[in-house]
């Protein structure tokens, strides 16, 4: 069962081209435009053992809201088109990620649900060019396109890059081990019968 996705947006903020293999170990060729999210998306990837591949471009001239969020969409989109009718799948992950001074913890659900708890604090900085407030803005659209609850929790930290790697990573080994097959699993892990 090949689990994969391949997506195309076109806004008139943005074009985005992603593809996507759940089952993958982690390669990814990512350019977006923009750096800070390049180098997380890349992590996010490796992490989660996804293959990866987006090529994005957008109003950056403005700034990188329209490009951070339409990019959390699409990806969104592709887990929850790779996923399908969610079969088998272990539906709940976590993984808590420790990244130097800083130490984050994620839980997952793919239950069809949209919801983002988001316990980062994090100062009105610019790493390079990003605004850090983005990152806020790509879970949510991811959670709410991927039919997600994601709940990110950061303990402690203080250096604002380790925050985000942090959250990317766990984000990833979490997604990783929810989307997992278990042959004990018969239909979808819930009670209804669907996810």
């Amino acid at each position: 069962m090949s689990r994969c996705a391949a997506l195309e947006r076109i806004t008139q903020e943005t074009k985005i081209k992603l593809a996507l293999d759940v089952d993958g170990s982690g390669q990814a060729t990512i350019c977006t435009s923009v750096p800070f999210l390049d180098h997380m998306l890349n992590l996010f990837a490796r992490h989660g053992l996804f293959d990866l591949k987006i090529e994005a471009c957008g109003d950056i001239d403005i700034d990188f809201h329209h490009t951070v969020e339409d990019i959390g969409i699409v990806l969104g989109e592709a887990f929850k088109q790779a996923l399908g009718d969610k079969q088998g799948i272990r539906r709940y992950g976590q993984a808590t990620v420790p990244m130097d001074e800083t130490l984050a913890a994620v839980a997952v659900d793919i239950s069809g649900r949209p919801y983002l708890v988001y316990n980062v604090r994090l100062p009105k900085v610019k790493l390079g060019e990003f605004d850090v407030e983005l990152a806020r803005e790509f879970f949510q659209a991811f959670a709410n396109h991927c039919g997600l609850n994601l709940h990110i929790n950061v303990m402690y930290g203080d250096n604002v890059h380790h925050i985000l790697e942090a959250c990317f990573k766990a984000v990833a080994r979490a997604l990783d081990a929810a989307t997992q097959l278990d042959p004990r699993v018969q239909g979808v892990m819930s009670t209804k019968g669907v996810l």
